[in-house]
């Protein structure tokens, strides 16, 4: 009787009070809490508030008409005078919102992509798929843990982001790792595919670079070539480290699984690349992702 009272009112506060993917304040996000601001009126690293609101905007466009088909509510923070270099998710009853900062956007490893891919990020903890968070109270809650934010960002948000754009155009001028040129053209056949594949790739190496930054792991340190050994015996449902994200983001980028083809709450394996269908590209690496299945 006791475990219903609670679980009852666990269940009727949740519906007027607001549920985080991370801390209240955003201090604690995407990224680990830290005490780094970076004021709107510090040197730019390019990315402007009119980069940072049309970045928002396609995201909302995307998205607003998703959540609509499932009777929720997309409502994005657009805090551009805040410095804080973070950015989180919460849904308070049929609101989902994510809160982006424009302290993060102006870190100086930070993309516009590379900013896009965090809004993907939060984005994944409302519609992510599993595996989930846990909780004290349940072994699953309603955010998509932060590994998998991150590769649904990567594999299917971020495609959505740019898939009406002439990347061939975008990224003919620039530099591409050759592990990241090999593998997209491995994985792609089709010359706006791959392009696209450089593309995420790259926003995942912006991001990954200001999360490193953040935790003092030097740019040189987190590259394409040197993919973290680590293998976790379970899945870690919390922050992993920079190169690992490095790794999960280049997975989301070349995995060719249709980007349209949505994910599912329960089953980890649906409409992504796994190994026990046989992938070997484009699979969520073992330094924080431990298979349900063999």
């Amino acid at each position: 009787m006791f475990k219903k009272m609670i679980l009852a009112t666990s269940l009727v506060g949740s519906l007027a009070t607001p549920i985080y993917a991370c801390t209240k304040d955003g201090k604690k996000g995407i990224a680990e809490e830290n005490n780094l601001w970076i004021s709107a009126d510090q040197k730019s690293n390019g990315v402007t508030e009119q980069m940072f609101n049309d970045a928002l905007d396609r995201i909302d466009q995307i998205y607003t008409p998703i959540l609509d088909a499932r009777k929720k509510k997309l409502k994005i923070d657009r805090n551009w005078e805040d410095g804080t270099v973070n950015a989180y998710a919460r849904q308070t009853g049929k609101t989902w919102t994510i809160a982006m900062f424009g302290g993060l956007a102006r870190h100086p490893e930070a993309t516009i992509d590379g900013f896009a891919m965090v809004a993907c990020h939060e984005m994944g903890h409302h519609i992510g798929g599993a595996p989930k968070k846990k909780t004290f109270w349940s072994s699953s809650s309603w955010a998509s843990n932060e590994g998998q934010s991150d590769y649904w960002g990567a594999a299917k948000c971020f495609r959505k982001y740019m898939e009406f754009d002439n990347n061939v155009e975008l990224m003919k001028d620039i530099e591409v790792p050759t592990t990241v040129e090999t593998k997209c053209n491995a994985n792609f056949t089709n010359a706006e595919d791959v392009a696209m594949c450089y593309r995420g790739s790259m926003a995942g190496q912006s991001l990954s670079r200001v999360l490193g930054a953040l935790s003092n792991t030097p740019a040189d340190k987190i590259t394409f070539d040197t993919p973290d050994p680590k293998e976790v015996s379970r899945t870690n449902h919390n922050h992993p480290a920079a190169q690992c994200r490095l790794d999960t983001y280049f997975a989301g980028a070349i995995c060719a699984i249709d980007h349209n083809e949505e994910v599912d709450d329960k089953d980890e394996t649906v409409n992504v690349c796994t190994r026990v269908a046989g992938d070997v590209d484009g699979v969520r690496p073992r330094c924080w992702f431990m298979p349900n299945k063999a």
